[in-house]
């Protein structure tokens, strides 16, 4: 297990994540506070003003959350 991948995001930043993978113009309007969030951990960072999926915020989105999963299973 790779530690360095391992967040603790609760479910809102998690769909914000998720909502960062799709192109700007057809997102909706996501929490400011959650990104904020997400930028200050690496997995989002802001390009042309707008915010976006970092690679290392697509390999955590890949991974997914451990809390997730015990939902799933």
């Amino acid at each position: 297990m790779d530690t360095e991948l391992d967040y603790d995001l609760t479910p809102d930043q998690w769909e914000t994540l998720k909502a960062l993978r799709v192109a700007a113009t057809e997102r909706r309007g996501s929490n400011k506070a959650n990104v904020d969030h997400l930028i200050a951990l690496g997995l989002a960072a802001i390009g042309d003003g707008r915010s976006c999926i970092t690679a290392k915020g697509r390999s955590v989105l890949l991974r997914g959350s451990p809390r997730l999963l015990d939902v799933a299973a």
